[in-house]
């Protein structure tokens, strides 16, 4: 959903945008109009709404900052069985929408689904679920994502758990399937009679990844000559259902943090020419985030790094927390909770290296323990001991004039907003 049309172009470009055209393709459209004009280029910023204090975040951040904010929702954070956050797709779209008038945030917010496909929800792997049934799955989903007002699909069949250990799924087969969620969703989005949506593909978890130039040509031209004949257009003029990202291999991932200018600059000029721009993912704490715009990169999202701030931040007050001890009657012991929810979450395990296997949680060094609870509280953040635990430290802070909530969300949208200055964001509105 946009909380308001024209947005970012009424600062990168002095049209207006054009009718029907989708909020993220006018933001685009807006940022290359803005680099012939000023040989300025401008990256967009994609959250991971993975707790209720980080959507808030992001849209304060986005107000102060004046500058367009998309989120990126996963099947495993926001979907029709509530996810982890809570939401559904309508849930998640009217409290972004209701938050942004209670803040008086008027700019441009966009909803979007992110990682759409087969077996990439947890759920699907754990339960075993056949192709058939995962590619179901993913196409009602995509159906209630349009029906909430999502305005960007990212569609990402590019897992295929039935293959054998370092088999490579063919491009062609990920462009086939492609082609068989895209026109699922534009055949619901025609019928009900919604307004066009934007669309990505591609992923930077194949091997090789869209880093290898040929199988990032293949996809695309597959998709190209697949649109034809589904009856789409499908070129860089007239395209009603194209790409706008692509999603390109660019040096992150869980564990590095150096985004490789050169590849992605390779990348960028080769989706110039298709009509496309590059979005990189895992682009929590990069180390040089300023060479993104320099690289022409179109967006990027963040998630993980904004849960370890909210993890940080309720450590910090909790040690507040523990120096008013003599006025303090029950403590919130908010460490420990979070710990042992993430335990219980059983999430931790996808992330045990393989020494590790089969190790008890107990029997991690410290260390990891610290790193597993802070990069899995994005999952257990709805909790019902964490949700107790979180109202007692804010009330035990209250007295002293902290406000708790508000203090994690200004550490999160801080955080943010040195994205914003990084991708040339400030003031995009």
């Amino acid at each position: 959903m946009t909380t308001q049309t024209g947005g970012i172009t009424h600062t990168l470009h002095d049209t207006v945008e054009a009718p029907g055209v989708p909020p993220v393709e006018a933001l685009i459209d807006a940022v290359r109009r803005h680099f012939q004009r000023t040989g300025q280029w401008v990256t967009l910023l994609a959250v991971c709404p993975n707790s209720e204090a980080v959507l808030k975040a992001a849209l304060v951040a986005a107000r102060d900052g004046r500058a367009p904010m998309l989120f990126a929702a996963t099947l495993n954070q926001v979907d029709l069985d509530a996810g982890y956050t809570g939401w559904r797709q309508s849930d998640f779209v009217n409290l972004v929408r209701a938050y942004s008038r209670e803040i008086g945030f008027t700019g441009t917010a966009v909803c979007c689904l992110d990682h759409g496909g087969p077996w990439l929800k947890d759920r699907q792997r754990s339960e075993s679920y056949s192709y058939e049934a995962a590619m179901d799955g993913v196409k009602a989903s995509l159906v209630a994502c349009i029906d909430a007002g999502y305005e960007l699909l990212h569609v990402d069949p590019t897992v295929d758990v039935r293959l054998a250990p370092g088999e490579i799924i063919d491009i062609h087969v990920v462009a086939q399937r492609t082609l068989e969620l895209i026109d699922h969703a534009e055949r619901h989005r025609r019928a009900v009679g919604m307004p066009r949506v934007s669309y990505e593909v591609g992923t930077e978890e194949v091997h090789g990844g869209l880093a290898n130039m040929d199988n990032f040509r293949a996809l695309l031209d597959d998709l190209k000559v697949g649109l034809l004949k589904l009856g789409y257009a499908a070129d860089s003029a007239s395209a009603d259902v194209w790409p706008i990202f692509v999603v390109g291999k660019v040096g992150t991932d869980l564990h590095t943090t150096e985004f490789d200018a050169e590849v992605a600059r390779g990348l960028s000029q080769a989706a110039a020419a298709y009509g496309s721009v590059i979005k990189g993912h895992y682009s929590d704490n990069v180390s040089n985030p300023e060479a993104y715009p320099l690289s022409h990169m179109g967006g990027a999202n963040v998630g993980p790094e904004f849960t370890e701030i909210e993890y940080e931040t309720l450590i910090t007050l909790e040690a507040q927390e523990s120096a008013l001890a003599l006025a303090v009657e029950v403590r919130s012991n908010i460490a420990a909770v979070l710990e042992q929810a993430v335990e219980r979450s059983g999430r931790w395990k996808k992330w045990l290296l393989p020494v590790e296997a089969g190790r008890p949680f107990a029997a991690l060094s410290p260390e990891r323990r610290a790193w597993l609870t802070r990069t899995g509280c994005r999952y257990i953040w709805t909790d019902p001991q964490v949700l107790a635990a979180r109202q007692t430290l804010n009330r035990n802070l209250a007295p002293a004039g902290i406000d708790g909530e508000q203090v994690v969300i200004s550490a999160i949208a801080n955080r943010i907003t040195t994205y914003f200055k990084a991708f040339n964001l400030l003031g995009a509105e």
